[in-house]
């Protein structure tokens, strides 16, 4: 009798091993949750530890894929800190039960900080971040680190956005990143090197992970990519003061950040508190650049201040550094940035394209 679909799932996941435990993500019980439906749908739950290489998800998903009648997979992975684990069974118990007593739970073993690693063929690495979402954080870093390629600098682009990595259709580039010798090795558009958990998840598929997992897939983008030997390595980080920025600090020496905001009081106020983030951490914040501070009139070319003025400078002198540049609210950079042509290499004759590559002259002179 043919082995069943499940069955045939269960043979190709018996496949895929983990270095880490030297077995299979079956036999380790990696994988729970297998579901399946009669169109070929597969889904279930990839457990990892901490130290477990993050492309195990990828694996996962292309060994079922091979599986014939397959015409769907989704793999949800957990932090294996957060899985409950199973009780012993209770031994006699007492007669009677023991009243509760406050404060009788063994505090936590306190957890030394990892210290961070220098990566020196990794050249400086600089975070570009901000407060809050929408501000087009992503697209500075894109053309940044195009602009600082265009300088003839070899650089690297790490999407450390873990929850929403758009650095993949920004520079128009999606696939599995090829692993030689144990080490993942990057893609390249534009002349730079490009790393992001897009390339190794379904475009669909939420990253609902916490600190633990989030430290592992950066300190490995870090460690275990073949970078080469870079001058600038540029992090997209995500919105926010969260666990991506502490991570980042706490892998690797951060030379230094950039935050983006728009001059939107709003934004300035969110931003600020990013900035200061990075200072407590012991961070350089190595300037300001103000997005979509003004729109330039087709038929005039003057300047028309959409979202309000100054917020960029205010930020840049309550932090006492400098403002690196006003890039304009131009519709081609929004284009660009959807079919992965950014603007400093798709019309560098604009005034947006203009002070992006400004702004990474700057940041090649520091």
């Amino acid at each position: 009798m043919p082995p069943s679909f499940s069955e045939r799932i269960e043979t190709a996941l018996a496949t895929v091993m983990n270095p880490r435990t030297r077995t299979d993500v079956l036999s380790a019980s990696q994988v729970r949750d297998i579901a399946t439906s009669t169109q070929g749908r597969v889904r279930l739950t990839l457990i990892l530890a901490a130290d477990d290489d993050a492309t195990l998800a990828r694996d996962v998903r292309q060994a079922i894929e091979k599986v014939e009648g397959v015409t769907d997979v989704r793999v949800d992975v957990k932090d294996a800190s957060e899985i409950p684990q199973p009780t012993a069974p209770a031994v006699t118990a007492p007669k009677r039960a023991a009243l509760p007593v406050m404060d009788q739970k063994a505090a936590a073993p306190r957890v030394a900080a990892p210290t961070p690693v220098s990566y020196p063929n990794l050249g400086k690495v600089i975070a570009v971040s901000s407060g809050k979402g929408g501000v087009g954080k992503s697209t500075v870093t894109v053309n940044l680190a195009v602009a600082l390629a265009k300088l003839g600098k070899r650089v690297g682009l790490m999407d450390a956005d873990i929850y929403g990595p758009n650095i993949p259709r920004m520079m128009g580039v999606n696939e599995a990143p090829p692993v030689v010798d144990e080490k993942i090795q990057p893609l390249e558009a534009f002349g730079v090197k490009l790393i992001s958990l897009g390339f190794l998840i379904e475009r669909d598929q939420p990253a609902i992970w916490r600190g633990p997992i989030v430290m592992k897939i950066i300190t490995q983008f870090l460690r275990d990519v073949q970078w080469g030997q870079l001058d600038y390595l540029l992090v997209d980080m995500p919105p926010g003061t969260g666990d991506a920025q502490l991570s980042l600090v706490q892998a690797t020496q951060v030379s230094g950040a950039i935050i983006v905001t728009t001059p939107q009081e709003v934004a300035v106020g969110d931003a600020l508190r990013g900035a200061k983030m990075f200072e407590r951490v012991g961070v350089p914040v190595l300037g300001v650049v103000e997005n979509m501070s003004y729109f330039e009139s087709p038929e005039t070319g003057k300047p028309i201040a959409l979202f309000g003025t100054g917020g960029g400078k205010r930020l840049a002198d309550e932090l006492g550094v400098a403002l690196l540049g006003e890039v304009p609210l131009y519709p081609p950079v929004l284009e660009g940035g959807d079919s992965g042509r950014p603007i400093v290499s798709s019309d560098p004759k604009s005034t947006a394209a203009k002070k992006l590559a400004e702004i990474a002259a700057k940041l090649a002179a520091v």
